[in-house]
């Protein structure tokens, strides 16, 4: 490989620096060299030289007196700041910082980072951590990993594992191997002073045995590297699974913007797994067990599950699980049908999932008649059988390596990617693994529940990854920059109509006698409401009167309408009172747009009016959007139903809402990096109308 990395992962001489017998982290890390076999050059440095577990040490760095590919540094923390330069001096350019007591500890730590951080930088030296506990590239057998290792009995490791936090990657690989599942790479990069996670995904998108990347993610830290590098993952179809815990605060978000309110730091997350291919989990064991899966299949065709067991009742706690997490499983084609009828014991029945019933224990040639006519079903992007090996013992071994002989014969002529899977999490022991390495399945012992979910994430990475391959997000613009910078409603709504967006009729007025004017003008009955760039909550403060006719109610409100917000803001600034048509009944929905710190600008859809917070019924996305983003958004609601007509009202047009939507997307990407919010609340649809009623914007700036 010819990353800029390659030296710092996959090393020819490891130095080690601060070494002492003394150390459990030294003591760890020269025996996981043993461990893992490593045969690369050793250097071990500790000021007092002699030697150190009966391996020589010099006293300095420059007494190495050869280039050396990684140091691992285990000195104290105020001595680092000596011995980069020392590094340099040397021609070390990879280090790995195990010491503690940097930014995760307060105002000081953070400042002795940066200066590590600056100071590696002036030397050309690339830095893992610091309070991190190394990596172990387990394909060239190099581990620089400071606490024990167990070795690697998985063959054919395909996935790598890049953590945040040392301790819970240590955790991980432990389960990976309690599972089977073997590993590439693993990753811990700590507080991510120099080579952070998104330079270490970019690593691994070249890595020829990497094939997925399993994430556990604490905060991001460069967000537009991160961005660039898992883009460059989902686009060599390379899936990265991240499990993220933890909010930032959102430092823009103002009490008054509703969007802020109803976005978060951690839905934001998931628009930008969505824009970027990332899958989420919510477990350490559906992270490691979800990135093995993708690896073993890759991308798959598009389709629901074919689901396979011996128990009835099994097969409808997965049809259950399968409908959490939200995967399809479709009906069997007549074809198939007939299929499976041939083969089945007469008290059998074709269906999905299929119960092959215990006549399998009878014929064991049932099950793989079963899995070839499964997996020749077009509508599947994958079929799973359900069938326990890990807890095989020596009197039933003969029968399961007969059933599993014909599940691998089926599984290497299947048109789709199968797998065989456990009923519960079960370990991986040595008798199941003598009978798969004998028969050559393809099984994970991840249990019912775990798997279910892992197919399904990766059934949804890709049709994720089928859409990224065919869209290119560059060319997603907003169109020009626009120099305007609307504060007050009416302010708003005239800027969104200037951008495609329409908007009710109203007239902004300073006079009753102007009220009633414009009232007699409309022909119908009013709405009234204040006008103030310092109340958008209006209806908290008594600024709207709906449904007003006749000139001396009209009359009447707009005096009550300014008595109550003067009431209400005494120092709040009344532009004057708007004048409006009521409309019919239709949807109410709410679309606004937000400034996150670290994404940037991201766009909210949701049901309108008050239903907004009450409800929290919304859909996110980071913009720009196009046309498809805005109606995958509308279909994601839960009250969508409301859009396709209810008690009588018309179906509302859901290609023109959504045009209405990339509209206002477009408009506040227009107004640049100040705006911290623009609302429409609400934007009413009736049928084929689509309408502005209200609309709100946000500043960083004052005024």
């Amino acid at each position: 490989m010819s990353h800029p990395l390659a030296a710092l992962f996959s090393p020819r001489s490891i130095a080690f620096v601060g070494a002492t017998e003394r150390s459990v982290w030294t003591r760890a890390a020269f025996a996981n060299l043993a461990t893992l076999g490593y045969d690369g050059k050793l250097f071990l440095v500790n000021r007092k030289g002699g030697e150190v577990l009966g391996h020589p040490a010099v006293s300095t760095i420059a007494e190495i007196g050869e280039p050396v590919d990684v140091a691992l540094l285990m000195v104290p923390s105020e001595a680092l700041l000596d011995t980069l330069p020392e590094l340099s001096v040397a021609g070390i350019r990879n280090a790995i910082i195990l010491s503690a007591g940097f930014a995760e500890s307060g105002a000081a730590g953070r400042e002795l980072q940066g200066r590590l951080t600056s100071l590696a930088r002036d030397h050309g030296i690339s830095l893992l951590g610091p309070n991190c506990l190394g990596f172990v590239n387990y394909t060239s057998k190099a581990p620089v990993w400071t606490v024990s290792l167990r070795p690697q009995r998985a063959r054919n490791a395909k996935i790598a594992i890049i953590s945040q936090s040392g301790a819970l990657a240590a955790q991980m690989s432990y389960f990976a191997q309690w599972q089977g599942i073997g590993l590439t790479y693993m990753v811990s990069t700590g507080n991510e002073a120099g080579v952070g996670v998104a330079q270490v995904i970019d690593y691994l998108v070249d890595d020829p045995a990497t094939r997925s990347i399993a994430l556990f993610l604490e905060s991001v830290r460069d967000a537009p590297a991160f961005a660039r590098a898992c883009l460059r993952a989902s686009q060599a179809g390379k899936p990265v699974v991240v499990l993220k815990i933890g909010s930032s605060e959102v430092t823009v978000r103002s009490a008054q913007a509703h969007t802020g309110s109803l976005v978060g730091d951690d839905r934001v997350f998931d628009a930008v797994c969505r824009r970027f291919g990332l899958v989420r989990v919510t477990s350490l064991e559906d992270l490691i067990l979800t990135a093995e899966v993708l690896a073993r299949w890759g991308r798959l065709p598009a389709g629901g599950l074919g689901l396979i067991s011996l128990s009835g009742g099994l097969c409808e706690i997965a049809a259950d699980r399968a409908a959490d997490a939200g995967v399809s499983l479709p009906a069997l084609s007549s074809a198939t049908s007939a299929r499976l009828a041939a083969a089945l014991p007469n008290f059998g029945t074709p269906h999905n999932p299929l119960d092959v019933t215990g006549g399998a224990l009878l014929d064991p040639s049932l099950l793989e008649k079963s899995l070839d006519a499964m997996t020749d079903e077009p509508e599947f992007a994958a079929v799973v059988a359900v069938l326990d090996v890990a807890s095989a013992t020596a009197d039933d071994s003969k029968l399961l390596r007969q059933l599993l002989a014909g599940v691998a014969t089926a599984q290497a002529r299947a048109s789709r990617p199968t797998l065989l899977i456990s009923h519960t999490v079960r370990p991986f022991s040595e008798l199941s693994e003598e009978i798969i390495d004998i028969t050559g399945c393809n099984y994970l012992p991840c249990g019912v529940e775990h798997g279910i979910r892992a197919v399904a994430r990766a059934i949804e990475w890709s049709r994720l990854a089928r859409e990224l391959s065919c869209r290119d997000l560059s060319v997603l613009q907003s169109g020009c920059m626009s120099r305007e910078e609307p504060r007050s409603e009416r302010q708003v709504l005239e800027y969104l109509q200037r951008r495609g967006v329409p908007v009710i009729p109203a007239r902004v007025v300073n006079s009753a006698d102007e009220a009633v004017r414009h009232a007699r003008a409309l022909g119908s009955s009013v709405a009234l409401k204040i006008v103030s760039p310092d109340i958008p909550h209006k209806t908290e403060v008594g600024g709207v009167m709906l449904g007003v006719t006749g000139d001396d109610d009209v009359a009447a409100a707009y005096e009550q309408i300014l008595t109550s917000a003067r009431k209400a803001g005494p120092q709040a600034r009344i532009e004057g009172v708007s004048v409006g048509p009521m409309r019919d009944a239709g949807v109410e929905l709410f679309v606004g747009t937000m400034r996150d710190p670290q994404w940037g600008p991201v766009i909210t859809v949701g049901l309108g009016g008050v239903w907004v917070e009450a409800l929290r019924d919304t859909s996110l996305r980071l913009l720009p959007i196009s046309q498809a983003d805005a109606l995958a958004m509308l279909d994601e609601l839960r009250g969508k139903a409301l859009l396709n007509g209810f008690r009588g009202t018309p179906a509302v047009d859901r290609n023109a809402l959504a045009s209405v939507i990339v509209a206002l997307g477009d408009a506040a990407l227009a107004l640049g990096s100040e705006l911290v919010s623009l609302e429409i609340n609400p934007l009413r649809a009736n049928g084929e109308q689509i309408e502005a009623l209200d609309g709100w914007a946000e500043w960083a700036s004052s005024g």
